[in-house]
């Protein structure tokens, strides 16, 4: 079955709530966003990780990430870039994995990063159809929101 013409310009895919698409965030440990990736919303959240792997960041020392991106060959592709995977194992997974929940809770500004990248109303209701749209308006927030970590410091 071929797609049809300009198919691959488009990053809604079908998800339990109807048309809807992922971001994936890569992030400094301020939660200030340095790259996304965007995938339908059918797609598992680990199969983003090659992309997020090549965007051009400096590795960091240590990679947070939640259940979803709980895999094998994740984890073995970030120790091999020297980078300590924080994430907790999979509920169902046979051999579960060492978390230090004690890193883990910093967390929390990511989740708070993208709390504040949805205050915009266009990111929150994905008005967007194309992909190259939505990362344009995503780039945009994620530039105020690094812009605001400079304008009040002393």
């Amino acid at each position: 079955m071929r797609a049809e013409k300009g198919a691959r310009a488009y990053a809604p895919g079908r998800s339990r709530g109807g048309f809807t698409s992922k971001i994936h965030a890569w992030a400094d440990n301020q939660g200030r966003p340095l790259g996304f990736v965007l995938t339908g919303g059918q797609v598992s959240d680990y199969k983003a990780t090659d992309a997020l792997m090549n965007l051009p960041v400096p590795n960091p020392r240590a990679m947070l990430a939640d259940r979803g991106y709980d895999s094998d060959s994740f984890r073995h592709d970030l120790l091999m870039h020297g980078i300590l995977p924080v994430i907790p194992s999979r509920k169902g997974r046979s051999t579960p994995q060492n978390t230090d929940w004690q890193r883990y809770r910093d967390r929390n500004r990511i989740e708070r990063m993208f709390n504040h990248l949805k205050q915009m109303r266009r990111i929150a209701t994905r008005y967007d159809k194309t992909v190259l749209s939505f990362i344009s308006f995503l780039n945009l927030a994620a530039a105020r929101l690094w812009i605001r970590s400079f304008v009040n410091a002393a």
